[in-house]
């Protein structure tokens, strides 16, 4: 092990000490992880969703993780055609469907599944001079009202994709939901239950459930066709009253920084912009390289936990665009050099930091800009 003011720099990245290391190995096990939570016989297949650059872990860097998944999920084509630049050749599902009739023409692969959540859609379709015909997935509005289709709207939106199956112009039609509450105890079994309603007696395949869904809702997720897991992949609860450790998860990306400079702060002075925190007592607070620039949420307050030298301390202050201050109270070792953990490793998951900024993991896992360079785990 390096000696605490020794941190491990990843080779040939920015001489500054910021840098966020992702770890495809973790993901590989996640995915296991969340295919054991269904059951052995009769399983969904499971899409897994890559949008947003794999959840800011960066597409190119986990896709060999995800081998075992049936297929992946993406937000628009584009992202669909950089799957397949990089070499999936299995089924992908475009959760934003088709934005224009103009989209029809990017459907040049085989195995494309579309989310549709409007009439003009299927229309577009029926026009599209497409060598490939894709799989369509008619959204139910549910109880998120995002995009999609009412419960008064959903069968004549069937009987018009039926149609267009009939005649060669699209394949498969199937029966997508996404719930509002999966992450609560409560959340799912009203909205379930309207949407087989709405879809009682309709041929097709039918998917639901997000990570929260799969996890705390499993029996709902094994009556379903296909699981479309997101979060828990990256190795983030989506509960906020259980860990990832507790769900058997491991962390994908961890973001690592070091103490740059020193101040010793008399009391009653202020610490930052603002003076957001003012010094109880005469205290050493340490100044780390991270800030809102880099991704880091400028509004997360005082009492943000972090990880300095190996020992959990606090953020004090406000975030500025390059740094941050830290309480050295608990660290009276650190010095200039210091390695600092922001989330993701030393036991400071990425949900608690969100937590404690007020906002989510998927936020903070998605948001880092890109002057924050990556290193791969395993890579030296």
């Amino acid at each position: 092990m390096p000696p605490v003011n020794a941190p491990y720099r990843p080779e040939g990245l920015l001489a500054r000490p910021l840098y966020a290391r992702v770890d495809a190995g973790a993901v590989a096990h996640n995915l296991a992880r969340l295919r054991a939570a269904l059951p052995a016989a009769g399983a969904p297949r499971l899409w897994a969703t890559v949008k947003a650059d794999a959840y800011g872990h960066g597409l190119a860097r986990v896709l060999p993780a995800l081998r075992e998944a049936d297929g992946l999920a993406v937000l628009h084509l584009d992202e669909a055609r950089a799957c397949r630049r990089l070499g999936w050749d299995g089924p992908i599902l475009v959760y934003g469907g088709l934005y224009s009739q103009a989209d029809t023409l990017l459907l040049d692969s085989p195995h494309l599944h579309l989310v549709i959540t409007h009439a003009a859609q299927l229309q577009w379709l029926a026009q599209a001079p497409a060598a490939e015909r894709p799989a369509v997935w008619l959204r139910f509005a549910g109880d998120i009202h995002h995009t999609g289709f009412c419960a008064d709207d959903y069968r004549a939106a069937f009987a018009l994709a039926r149609e267009l199956s009939g005649r060669g112009l699209i394949s498969e039609v199937g029966h997508l939901n996404h719930y509002a509450r999966a992450d609560e105890a409560d959340g799912v079994a009203q909205a379930d239950a309207r949407f087989r309603d709405v879809i009682a007696g309709l041929p097709g395949p039918v998917s639901t459930s997000n990570s929260a869904a799969m996890l705390g809702h499993a029996a709902r997720a094994a009556a379903t066709q296909w699981v479309r897991p997101g979060l828990a992949l990256y190795g983030a609860s989506p509960f906020a009253e259980c860990s990832a450790a507790g769900l058997g998860l491991l962390p994908a990306m961890s973001l690592h920084s070091q103490v740059v400079g020193i101040q010793r702060v008399r009391a009653g002075a202020g610490v930052g912009y603002s003076a957001a925190f003012i010094a109880p007592t005469a205290m050493d607070v340490g100044i780390v390289t991270c800030g809102y620039a880099d991704g880091y949420p400028r509004h997360a307050p005082t009492g943000t936990p972090v990880v300095v030298a190996g020992a959990r301390t606090r953020l004090l202050g406000r975030v500025s665009m390059d740094m941050m201050a830290v309480d050295l109270g608990p660290v009276p070792q650190a010095a200039i050099g210091a390695p600092v953990t922001l989330w993701g490793a030393d036991g400071l998951p990425v949900e608690e930091v969100a937590l404690a900024a007020g906002t989510i993991a998927a936020q903070l896992l998605t948001g880092l800009s890109a002057r924050v360079p990556v290193a791969l785990a395993g890579a030296r």
